[in-house]
């Protein structure tokens, strides 16, 4: 009977161990989940998918007139009437995941500059005005006079606020899109001077 009772005992002693190792091992694995920890990125990438995002399009009409000088012959000239426009867009692919942060409800973007992203000249909707003395000089006279033009439109888009009209513009259009996605508060920031890429 006594050699029943121990055998008993050994068993129940045998089996709380069991479990108290059991319970002490789990904390102990490394592939046992401790905490849960969640990251989301999906602004970011939905940013990223969107790439250089159009925000303001300037158009311009511009009456050009071009003149060729020379010593002893009549000065070629030119009158044309040229249409063009200029965009102002922000590159969202630049938009890393340090520029994303939340702060309560509310997401902080810090946007790159807005860039004068395209100017260009539209051939299609401009025409030559009038022609004098050009003959074997007119296309030559003729692509002075579009070249002209084009830096025109760049440099009158960049003083008539193309550059802050795309920052209003993100307020108004890509700001809405951002709050859709995350589904909080957004409020976007800039750095202090704006880039320009090359023309297109």
């Amino acid at each position: 009977m006594f050699r029943g009772l121990r055998s008993i005992l050994i068993i129940f002693f045998i089996v709380i161990g069991s479990i108290f190792l059991w319970e002490k091992g789990k904390s102990l694995n490394p592939f046992s989940q401790q905490e849960i920890r969640t990251t989301h990125n999906m602004v970011l990438k939905e940013m990223s998918a969107l790439g250089k995002i159009e925000l303001a399009n300037f158009t311009f009409r511009d009456v050009v007139e071009q003149e060729l000088k020379f010593n002893y012959l009549p000065n070629p000239k030119a009158i044309l009437i040229v249409q063009g426009n200029a965009i102002g867009c922000i590159d969202l692919t630049k938009v890393k995941a340090e520029d994303v942060a939340t702060k309560d409800d509310t997401l902080i973007v810090h946007l790159p500059d807005p860039e004068l992203c395209h100017y260009s000249i539209d051939h299609k909707n401009s025409r030559i005005y009038d022609t004098q003395y050009a003959f074997m000089n007119e296309q030559t006279l003729l692509n002075e006079a579009y070249s002209r033009a084009q830096d025109k439109i760049k440099e009158s888009a960049l003083e008539m606020g193309i550059l802050e009209q795309t920052k209003k513009n993100a307020d108004l259009v890509l700001k809405p899109i951002l709050e859709k996605i995350s589904g909080k508060k957004v409020v976007l920031q800039y750095q202090l001077r704006a880039t320009l890429d090359k023309p297109k």
